[in-house]
């Protein structure tokens, strides 16, 4: 809003009544003629592109660096000392290395230029009481807006209703996993604003579920906003390379410059030459001493590079770029999709009487279950089989196969969902008829504050004495203190020990040490505990429950990624994790491909980073250190230092 109230609270932890006050607005939405002096206030809703330099400068700029300069002045010298072939010759090096790199350039320019394209075109709105579709630029803070699933959210704002509301928010943080957004105030005053479950931003798009938020934000304001203006005011600096030629430039032309006068005097003094006649012999001196092939000959190896680099998906902006990556020191990289591959996979699977690996990576169902070597049958372990059958029962995401359309494998939904229907496959069950035999009757979706979900199943031949159960999947804590028993695998159930209690906890520790994330799996015989139908509310779904095992899960590295930092070390190229990912997980994955080799590694989040000076900073970057939970402006901040 701009007013110094909004600036001093934070949206995240006010309820759903105050956001409307501090955002002076109401549940009926804004007033026709509030909207048009906001408009008037704060512009529209778009991007605002820096001041670029015009194409005609940007074309004069490639003809116009020292080399090119000097090239220049050597072609005049040259028909002044009568060698007017030389001169045109070497005008037109100048001409076709100008032309070839500014086609380059302007290409890649325009290959860059998408950060519109993120913001949507429509957007639902309430005003004066009533639901209106307008253009996305139109909003202004206070606007009521409305999403659901498949929308890209327009402005940044404070959610007040969700139903099952989950948000992608991969281009701002670049963790492809959905987040789970709640209305509820968050009284945790030390959070970023990303690190708010009830706040929505710009560009972020809705995987499921629906909601409506106040808007807080629009334009350049907003979390993306700021991020297009870091990415279109970097400061351009010339490469090493540049920098050399520069050098190399100004060396050839005091050299020359000072050989030419040396041999006019010399000519004139003491050989006796009439002075013009000297004076065209020293031209000739200084055109000679100018390399007229160096310019081209540099050119033409970085479009060479760009080439090379363009053939392995790598866009490359300016040909001065390529030889800038010969002369890197330090690279500061993503976790997720860029050290892993964003695929979600279930690695082990522990109960209480037993711990299984799980072979196979990604999304393809190529693997199997195995215990120290040997594969595992459901058949033969049915502890194990409701562990499977549950997990993939209580999962809302779907994988397709890869197409003629689409060569890889596509999640819709949670991809820590999609690895458990995967899990499924690996153990050789059928998806469908896994369905069929316990169909799902009833949900009571995931929520931030629960941590968990839980879904009601028919069962036509029964299970422990009922045709009806609920199926709760989520933190393996809080699942846990639902349970007052566990099933042994035997067919018996068992009342749940503080010895059962400690070894889930345990599990579940390692598991997190080893950067894995975590599911807890338990089921409730509605019947036979004598649980009604009428009865079927979150209280009574959720208690004496019968715990059955943990899911862990991680998202894999990259294939190659360990050999290429091993590379990078022989280098000498020092890597820095930058991730928006929780600190004990990147932790883990800098550990296993390499990235931290030690003991003592610093895991430094967003929060302290803000509180760090500049000096604080390059002093922690002098050991190893990782970066987790870090927002994207303070991405730019750790490379730049």
């Amino acid at each position: 809003m701009g007013s110094s109230r909004q600036r001093d609270t934070k949206l995240g932890t006010c309820t759903p009544d105050q956001v409307y006050q501090v955002l002076r607005t109401s549940p009926q939405g804004l007033r026709t003629q509030e909207v048009k002096k906001r408009q008037a206030t704060y512009g529209p809703n778009q991007l605002k592109e820096s001041k670029k330099e015009p194409i005609w400068l940007t074309f004069f700029r490639h003809f116009t660096s020292l080399m090119a300069l000097l090239l220049w002045v050597g072609g005049c010298i040259a028909v002044i000392s009568h060698s007017l072939e030389l001169g045109i010759a070497i005008w037109l090096v100048n001409i076709i290395n100008g032309l070839f790199s500014f086609i380059q350039e302007y290409r890649a320019s325009q290959a860059t230029e998408a950060l519109n394209k993120l913001l949507p075109s429509y957007t639902r709105v309430l005003r004066d009481g009533k639901e209106d579709k307008i253009l996305a630029q139109n909003l202004v803070p206070g606007d009521l807006v409305f999403i659901e699933e498949g929308d890209r959210i327009s402005a940044d704002g404070r959610l007040i209703a969700v139903t099952d509301l989950q948000v992608n928010q991969s281009a701002l943080t670049g963790e492809s996993n959905p987040i789970y957004k709640s209305d509820q105030a968050d009284l945790a005053p030390d959070k970023t604003d990303l690190e708010y479950d009830n706040m929505v931003f710009a560009g972020t798009t809705v995987s499921s579920g629906s909601g409506h938020f106040i808007v807080s934000a629009i334009g350049m304001k907003t979390e993306f906003g700021q991020i297009a203006d870091l990415t279109q005011n970097l400061a351009q600096e010339k490469s090493p390379l540049q920098k050399e030629l520069d050098h190399l430039t100004k060396q050839i032309s005091v050299i020359a410059v000072s050989v030419g006068l040396f041999f006019m005097i010399a000519a004139t003094l003491f050989v006796h030459q009439p002075l013009s006649q000297a004076f065209i012999f020293a031209l000739g001196m200084i055109v000679a001493f100018i390399p007229e092939g160096l310019l081209p000959t540099v050119t033409l190896s970085l479009a060479m590079a760009v080439q090379r680099m363009a053939k392995e998906h790598a866009l490359v902006k300016k040909l001065s770029s390529v030889e800038t990556l010969g002369a890197t020191s330090v690279i500061c990289s993503d976790k997720t999709g860029t050290l892993t591959q964003n695929a979600m996979t279930v690695n082990h699977l522990w109960t209480l009487s037993g711990n299984y690996e799980v072979t196979g990576l990604g999304y393809a169902p190529e693997g199997h279950i195995e215990q120290d070597g040997h594969p595992v049958s459901l058949k033969e372990n049915d502890l194990l089989n409701r562990l499977v059958r549950f997990s993939h029962l209580a999962s809302n995401a779907q994988v397709v196969a890869p197409s003629a359309d689409n060569p890889n494998y596509t999640v819709l939904g949670d991809p820590t969902e999609a690895c458990l229907n995967v899990l499924a496959e690996k153990a050789g069950l059928d998806l469908n008829d896994n369905h069929i035999w316990a169909p799902r009757i009833k949900e009571i979706p995931f929520d931030s504050d629960r941590k968990r979900m839980t879904t009601v199943h028919s069962l036509e031949k029964g299970l422990d004495g009922s045709h009806h159960i609920s199926i709760t999947k989520g933190a393996p804590k809080e699942v846990m203190e639902l349970c007052s028993d566990y099933y042994d695998g035997q067919g018996a159930i068992k009342s749940m020990t503080t010895t059962e209690r400690q070894a889930i906890l345990a599990a579940n520790d390692q598991f997190a040490r080893d950067g894995l994330r975590v599911l807890a799996v338990a089921y409730r015989p509605l019947e036979s505990q004598h649980i009604k139908e009428d009865e079927w509310d979150m209280r009574t779904l959720e208690e004496d429950m019968v715990f059955v095992g943990l899911v862990a899960m991680s998202d894999p590295p990259r294939q190659g990624v360990r050999e290429a930092i091993e590379k990078c070390h022989r280098a000498s190229i020092r890597i820095i994790m930058v991730t928006g990912d929780y600190g004990l997980t990147a932790l883990s994955i800098a550990k296993k491909i390499g990235i931290v080799q030690g003991d003592d590694a610093r895991v430094v989040s967003g929060l302290e980073l803000a509180g760090m000076d500049d000096n604080q900073l390059k002093e922690a970057l002098k050991g190893e250190i990782v970066f987790a939970r870090v927002a994207p402006e303070q991405k730019y901040r750790v490379v730049n230092a």
